[in-house]
């Protein structure tokens, strides 16, 4: 029934997120001199777009930027009260409730923990069932070999692979590979981003 969704929250809305294991904030100038200190020691591998420790401040303003155009709905990820990442909503296509999940980094303590499975839940948990998503989208260099793996064991599925998609800074070509997550599979992909957290 085309009325029924009225009701779902903006994929642009700022909003606090939060379980036992992270809290996402609403990005601000504010984090960055944590978001400096958790991008020390990051790789920055030629297919990445992580900011380097002396590159964050400008990285907060143009996510902000892209926040007050209606594009981005961009966080800083928290754990112990410090800011560890930034994650966003991009891409949003509010008239059509789709999203991509993106412009994800986290510092090298927070990775291999519990904070990026716990993100991803609170992320995907708004998307469907407040803003009531009809798809989320997953996207990344196809020589991201470690992004796609994680991108899949989340549970989402490959939709397929745009060949030339963009020019990266240095002039070489990208092709990105997109995956998605839809409401009918959410009950599934919770369940297991559930156990995985319980696992520890």
């Amino acid at each position: 029934m085309p009325g029924q969704y009225a009701q779902g929250m903006q994929l642009t809305a700022p909003i606090t997120l939060e379980s036992s294991h992270v809290r996402l904030e609403p990005l601000t100038a504010e984090h960055a001199a944590d978001l400096a200190a958790a991008s020390v020691g990051l790789e920055h591998a030629w297919y990445t777009s992580v900011p380097a420790p002396a590159d964050v401040p400008a990285d907060i303003a143009r996510r902000l930027e892209m926040r007050d155009a209606g594009e981005m709905n961009p966080w800083a990820i928290v754990r112990g009260g410090i800011a560890v990442g930034e994650t966003t909503f991009c891409s949003i296509d509010q008239a059509n409730r789709h999203v991509e999940i993106g412009h994800t980094w986290l510092g090298p303590a927070a990775q291999r923990t519990a904070v990026n499975t716990a993100a991803k839940l609170l992320l995907l948990g708004h998307a469907f069932e407040t803003c009531e998503a009809i798809a989320v989208e997953f996207r990344t260099h196809w020589h991201n070999r470690q992004s796609r793996a994680a991108i899949a064991r989340l549970g989402a599925k490959q939709d397929g692979i745009l060949r030339n998609h963009r020019l990266g800074p240095d002039g070489t070509l990208r092709d990105t590979v997109v995956f998605s997550i839809l409401p009918h599979e959410w009950p599934a992909v919770r369940l297991n981003l559930q156990e995985r957290l319980a696992r520890g």
